[in-house]
């Protein structure tokens, strides 16, 4: 790569309303010498993108305009800085999208993954939703060239789901998934692939549920239509299940998982609530004894560990998760899909044509 500066288009968010637009951008190919640039492959599209999308109270809060977006991607690194010995020119990547100082009390005992200075891509700077990317090569995870180019850039998301239900052992145990969205449906596949007895999926919409039947969940529920706590306590002869994923950020749903979770059970909540939660602390928490866990994205480096292990052992059903893949020039109808519920994860596929 000898040019000094590239340009290219990118989905940005430079508009204080729903929507994401396209600019010419120009990036400098200049690295730091603990840098490395990437040219995109895969991206795929989450959660958090759909909220930059609709430019909700949380976007306002926390974005300066304008930003490109999009913080889950795969690549091949085509430019390294000097001092970079981790990753090498030619190598096929996914990245971890926190970047993290490195020198705060969390970094240093080994707790990256509540860095007090994080900054994630695509939401705190210029993110992957573009032609090419700078990376910190730290960031940077090499993956075999014989995995499926679509499964690459979901590994990121796959991290939540796998530090959600790692935490708690969870073989040959009951576990509930609470949302079935893109990262609960890999919840339901994490679970399964290691080991639980049985796996309980909740989730409204008929979509996912089915897609949660799909890739082998045991029991699944339409918190619509059933009482959620009587019947998981039916099926676990009044005692519950050992373990929660919370994924879906839902107040009913969180506050009624504390009457269904075991005594000495434990809880993983990765859902962000928008409401404030009422507990009964002493009946729920207290003598019951469970665990809490609250997950922030991915062990840094303990997770990518785990995803890379299981990505590998064929155990994981990747092609049924990820229902959709459009050109990245369509976005905007992924972020229409994604607002629907309609999916499970979809992956954006750069165009060369729109670029070059």
């Amino acid at each position: 790569m000898d040019k000094k500066m590239i340009e290219m288009m990118a989905v940005v968010k430079d508009q204080p309303k729903r929507g994401f637009s396209f600019a010419k951008k120009t990036l400098s190919t200049d690295l730091k010498e603990n840098e490395v640039l990437v040219k995109v492959l895969t991206a795929s599209f989450c959660g958090t993108d759909y909220h930059i999308y609709t430019y909700d109270d949380w976007a306002k809060g926390r974005l300066k305009l304008p930003l490109t977006v999009g913080h889950e991607f795969s690549g091949e690194i085509i430019k390294i800085g000097d001092s970079v010995t981790r990753v090498k020119v030619g190598d096929i990547v996914s990245a971890e999208t926190h970047i993290i100082c490195g020198t705060c009390e969390f970094c240093l005992r080994g707790e990256g993954h509540i860095c007090e200075n994080t900054k994630i891509i695509g939401v705190d700077t210029d993110g992957c939703f573009a032609k090419y990317i700078k990376m910190p090569a730290d960031n940077c995870f090499v993956n075999s060239k014989d995995i499926n180019p679509l499964h690459l850039s979901i590994q990121e998301p796959l991290g939540n789901a796998v530090h959600t239900m790692a935490h708690f052992d969870i073989k040959g145990k009951d576990v509930a998934i609470v949302g079935c969205g893109p990262i609960g449906l890999m919840g339901v596949d994490v679970a399964k692939a290691y080991g639980a007895k049985r796996v309980f999926a909740i989730e409204i919409n008929e979509y996912r549920r089915n897609l949660a039947k799909k890739i082998g969940a045991d029991v699944v529920i339409n918190p619509l239509e059933e009482d959620v706590i009587e019947t998981v306590l039916s099926l676990t002869d009044g005692r519950g299940v050992d373990v929660i994923g919370e994924f879906s950020g839902n107040k009913t749903a969180i506050e009624q998982s504390f009457k269904y979770l075991k005594m000495g059970g434990g809880l993983s909540l990765l859902g962000i609530p928008s409401e404030k939660i009422t507990l009964d602390l002493a009946n729920d928490i207290v003598f019951k004894g469970i665990h809490i866990y609250g997950v922030v994205g991915r062990k840094i480096y303990d997770t990518w560990y785990q995803v890379k292990e299981l990505v590998e052992s064929g155990k994981l059903h990747l092609d049924e998760i990820i229902t959709h893949n459009l050109p990245l020039s369509s976005v905007n109808e992924a972020a229409e899909i994604m607002g629907s519920g309609n999916c499970g994860k979809i992956v954006l596929t750069p165009e060369e044509d729109i670029y070059e």
